[in-house]
Protein backbone atom coordinates (compact mmCIF):
# COMPACT_ATOMS: atom_id res chain seq x y z
CA UNK A 1 0.00 0.00 0.00
CA UNK A 2 1.20 3.26 -0.39
CA UNK A 3 2.00 5.80 2.02
CA UNK A 4 -0.96 8.38 2.07
CA UNK A 5 0.77 11.35 3.83
CA UNK A 6 3.61 11.17 1.27
CA UNK A 7 2.10 9.75 -1.94
CA UNK A 8 1.28 12.79 -4.42
CA UNK A 9 -2.13 11.87 -6.25
CA UNK A 10 -4.33 13.80 -8.79
CA UNK A 11 -8.02 13.46 -8.61
CA UNK A 12 -10.44 13.54 -11.69
CA UNK A 13 -13.88 14.41 -11.77
CA UNK A 14 -14.63 13.23 -15.59
CA UNK A 15 -12.41 15.20 -17.19
CA UNK A 16 -12.41 18.01 -14.69
CA UNK A 17 -9.37 18.21 -12.25
CA UNK A 18 -10.76 18.13 -8.75
CA UNK A 19 -7.69 17.82 -6.36
CA UNK A 20 -4.20 17.18 -6.29
CA UNK A 21 -1.48 16.64 -2.99
CA UNK A 22 -1.37 14.00 -0.49
CA UNK A 23 -3.37 10.70 -0.88
CA UNK A 24 -5.34 10.76 2.08
CA UNK A 25 -6.29 14.62 1.29
CA UNK A 26 -7.06 14.25 -2.07
CA UNK A 27 -9.11 10.99 -1.17
CA UNK A 28 -11.31 13.06 1.17
CA UNK A 29 -12.11 15.43 -1.71
CA UNK A 30 -13.21 12.65 -3.89
CA UNK A 31 -15.63 11.84 -1.03
CA UNK A 32 -16.73 14.98 -0.90
CA UNK A 33 -17.51 14.93 -4.42
CA UNK A 34 -19.20 11.64 -4.47
CA UNK A 35 -21.20 12.94 -1.32
CA UNK A 36 -22.12 16.31 -3.26
CA UNK A 37 -24.15 13.75 -5.90
CA UNK A 38 -21.74 14.15 -8.77
CA UNK A 39 -22.42 12.06 -11.50
CA UNK A 40 -18.50 12.30 -13.53
CA UNK A 41 -16.47 9.29 -13.03
CA UNK A 42 -13.96 9.82 -10.37
CA UNK A 43 -10.34 8.63 -10.80
CA UNK A 44 -7.09 8.78 -8.42
CA UNK A 45 -4.35 9.11 -10.20
CA UNK A 46 -0.85 7.97 -8.64
CA UNK A 47 1.31 10.79 -9.47
CA UNK A 48 5.08 8.81 -9.76
CA UNK A 49 3.51 5.85 -11.69
CA UNK A 50 0.32 7.27 -13.34
CA UNK A 51 -1.92 4.21 -12.36
CA UNK A 52 -5.71 4.76 -11.02
CA UNK A 53 -5.23 4.23 -6.80
CA UNK A 54 -8.38 2.47 -6.00
CA UNK A 55 -9.75 3.77 -2.33
CA UNK A 56 -12.36 2.62 -0.33
CA UNK A 57 -14.95 5.13 -0.18
CA UNK A 58 -17.18 4.20 2.25
CA UNK A 59 -18.09 5.90 6.00
CA UNK A 60 -17.22 9.11 6.94
CA UNK A 61 -14.12 11.36 6.70
CA UNK A 62 -13.02 10.17 9.81
CA UNK A 63 -13.23 6.43 8.55
CA UNK A 64 -11.32 6.91 5.37
CA UNK A 65 -8.19 8.92 6.95
CA UNK A 66 -7.63 6.13 9.46
CA UNK A 67 -8.05 3.28 6.87
CA UNK A 68 -5.66 4.99 4.57
CA UNK A 69 -3.01 5.44 8.29
CA UNK A 70 -3.66 2.05 9.00
CA UNK A 71 -2.99 0.86 5.67
CA UNK A 72 0.27 2.36 5.75
CA UNK A 73 1.16 1.73 9.35
CA UNK A 74 3.56 -1.26 9.98
CA UNK A 75 2.22 -4.65 10.99
CA UNK A 76 2.89 -6.13 13.88
CA UNK A 77 4.76 -9.30 12.28
CA UNK A 78 6.39 -6.46 9.63
CA UNK A 79 8.88 -5.78 12.89
CA UNK A 80 9.98 -9.72 13.22
CA UNK A 81 13.50 -10.17 11.93
CA UNK A 82 13.37 -12.09 8.50
CA UNK A 83 14.34 -15.55 8.75
CA UNK A 84 18.33 -15.34 8.02
CA UNK A 85 18.94 -16.23 4.95
CA UNK A 86 22.31 -16.41 2.37
CA UNK A 87 24.73 -13.39 1.92
CA UNK A 88 25.23 -10.59 4.52
CA UNK A 89 22.25 -9.19 6.52
CA UNK A 90 24.25 -7.31 8.80
CA UNK A 91 25.98 -5.40 5.90
CA UNK A 92 22.78 -5.45 3.98
CA UNK A 93 23.59 -8.09 1.69
CA UNK A 94 21.03 -10.11 -0.08
CA UNK A 95 21.99 -13.22 -1.77
CA UNK A 96 19.97 -13.73 -4.56
CA UNK A 97 20.07 -16.04 -8.41
CA UNK A 98 21.70 -14.81 -11.44
CA UNK A 99 21.67 -16.33 -14.26
CA UNK A 100 24.12 -15.74 -16.85
CA UNK A 101 26.49 -17.68 -19.78
CA UNK A 102 29.58 -19.34 -19.09
CA UNK A 103 31.46 -16.62 -20.87
CA UNK A 104 30.03 -14.33 -18.66
CA UNK A 105 30.74 -15.70 -15.25
CA UNK A 106 34.21 -16.78 -16.66
CA UNK A 107 34.57 -12.65 -17.44
CA UNK A 108 33.51 -12.24 -13.86
CA UNK A 109 35.85 -14.44 -11.97
CA UNK A 110 38.72 -13.33 -13.70
CA UNK A 111 37.63 -9.30 -12.30
CA UNK A 112 39.71 -8.34 -8.95
CA UNK A 113 37.24 -9.48 -5.86
CA UNK A 114 35.44 -11.76 -8.32
CA UNK A 115 31.54 -11.69 -9.80
CA UNK A 116 29.94 -10.40 -6.94
CA UNK A 117 32.58 -7.03 -6.22
CA UNK A 118 32.15 -6.68 -10.27
CA UNK A 119 28.43 -6.61 -10.69
CA UNK A 120 28.42 -4.30 -7.77
CA UNK A 121 30.77 -1.83 -9.61
CA UNK A 122 28.73 -2.46 -12.69
CA UNK A 123 25.36 -2.04 -10.90
CA UNK A 124 26.80 1.15 -9.37
CA UNK A 125 28.39 2.72 -12.66
CA UNK A 126 24.85 1.98 -14.28
CA UNK A 127 23.07 4.09 -11.69
CA UNK A 128 25.42 6.81 -11.78
CA UNK A 129 25.17 7.25 -15.50
CA UNK A 130 21.50 8.27 -15.40
CA UNK A 131 20.79 7.88 -18.82
CA UNK A 132 17.79 10.23 -20.02
CA UNK A 133 17.05 8.60 -22.68
CA UNK A 134 15.70 5.96 -19.04
CA UNK A 135 13.66 8.71 -17.74
CA UNK A 136 12.32 9.39 -20.89
CA UNK A 137 10.78 6.10 -21.25
CA UNK A 138 9.53 5.63 -17.68
CA UNK A 139 7.86 9.73 -17.90
CA UNK A 140 5.72 8.51 -21.42
CA UNK A 141 4.87 5.12 -19.86
CA UNK A 142 3.34 6.80 -16.77
CA UNK A 143 1.99 9.61 -18.96
CA UNK A 144 0.29 6.89 -21.48
CA UNK A 145 -1.10 4.73 -18.62
CA UNK A 146 -2.94 8.29 -17.49
CA UNK A 147 -3.72 8.96 -21.26
CA UNK A 148 -5.71 5.42 -21.63
CA UNK A 149 -7.50 5.74 -18.36
CA UNK A 150 -8.72 9.15 -18.99
CA UNK A 151 -8.30 9.90 -22.52
CA UNK A 152 -8.80 6.64 -24.53
CA UNK A 153 -12.03 7.90 -26.53
CA UNK A 154 -10.46 11.82 -27.11
CA UNK A 155 -9.98 12.76 -30.48
CA UNK A 156 -6.40 12.88 -31.29
CA UNK A 157 -5.41 10.18 -28.83
CA UNK A 158 -3.64 7.63 -30.79
CA UNK A 159 -1.59 10.48 -32.76
CA UNK A 160 -0.85 11.92 -29.50
CA UNK A 161 0.59 8.78 -27.85
CA UNK A 162 2.40 8.50 -31.17
CA UNK A 163 4.14 11.90 -30.35
CA UNK A 164 4.73 11.14 -26.83
CA UNK A 165 6.89 8.10 -27.90
CA UNK A 166 8.25 10.13 -30.19
CA UNK A 167 9.04 12.81 -27.71
CA UNK A 168 7.97 15.05 -29.36
CA UNK A 169 6.03 18.01 -27.36
CA UNK A 170 4.91 19.87 -30.48
CA UNK A 171 3.42 17.39 -31.94
CA UNK A 172 1.83 16.20 -28.54
CA UNK A 173 0.28 19.60 -28.06
CA UNK A 174 -1.34 19.76 -31.36
CA UNK A 175 -2.90 16.65 -31.23
CA UNK A 176 -3.66 17.15 -27.37
CA UNK A 177 -5.01 20.76 -28.38
CA UNK A 178 -8.87 19.64 -28.59
CA UNK A 179 -8.78 18.02 -25.06
CA UNK A 180 -10.30 19.54 -21.93
CA UNK A 181 -7.76 21.88 -20.46
CA UNK A 182 -7.00 19.67 -17.07
CA UNK A 183 -6.55 16.45 -18.81
CA UNK A 184 -3.74 17.69 -21.79
CA UNK A 185 -2.17 19.49 -18.48
CA UNK A 186 -1.97 16.73 -16.83
CA UNK A 187 -0.71 14.45 -19.34
CA UNK A 188 1.74 17.26 -20.46
CA UNK A 189 3.45 17.54 -16.96
CA UNK A 190 3.74 13.33 -16.39
CA UNK A 191 4.79 13.11 -20.12
CA UNK A 192 7.69 16.27 -20.56
CA UNK A 193 7.53 17.48 -16.95
CA UNK A 194 5.77 20.73 -18.57
CA UNK A 195 3.69 22.74 -15.05
CA UNK A 196 2.28 24.72 -17.61
CA UNK A 197 -1.49 23.82 -19.23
Amino acid sequence: MTDPTTTLCTAFEGHRRLAAGPLVEVALAVKAAGDGGTTAPLLIFNDATGRVIDVDLRGTTGDIAARLSSAAAPRPDDSAPPPRGRGRPRLGVIGREVTLLPRHWTWLAAQPGGASVALRRLVDAARRFDDPRQKNRAAQEIAYRFMSALAGNLPGFEEAARALFAHDPVRFAQHAAGWPRDVRGYATRLAFGDPSD
